[in-house]
């Protein structure tokens, strides 16, 4: 299950890269704010993935809930017309959307809510639930 959460925190961290590095298009500060949530994700569940270390969940369910947060309020900044956020409002402004519904702070919140769920099960069997 580390396994799957790690993958999900590394496509996340990829995709942040090629909107960023590829197609050229710069983060806002809320974009900045998610990054440094998800990227420590990809190295710290990918560690305890390798080292069978299923007490991770203490360490990267804060960073994945505080991502869900920031995620879902950059998102709610996209969908409130008139609202402004950073500066000159970038943080509001739609750069990319795909499939008509997702923006690049909503895919961020899709993985967020991906990994604190996987997370959730890990927590569980840790405890001895599962």
């Amino acid at each position: 299950m580390l396994a799957a959460a790690t993958a999900i925190a590394a496509v996340a961290t990829a995709g942040s890269l090629y909107f960023s590095e590829v197609l050229g298009l710069v983060p806002c500060e809320f974009c900045w704010y998610q990054r440094i949530l998800m990227y420590p994700l990809v190295v710290v569940l990918g560690v305890a993935a390798l080292e069978g270390r299923s007490g991770v969940w203490r360490t990267a369910i804060p960073l994945s809930t505080l991502g869900i947060g920031i995620a879902a309020y950059h998102a709610f900044l996209q969908l409130s017309p008139g609202v402004s956020c950073g500066v000159g409002g970038a943080c509001s402004a739609v750069l990319w959307e795909g499939f008509f519904v997702f923006t690049i702070p909503r895919l961020s919140l899709v993985a967020f809510l991906l990994i604190s769920a996987v997370l959730g099960a890990v927590w569980r069997l840790d405890r001895g639930e599962g």
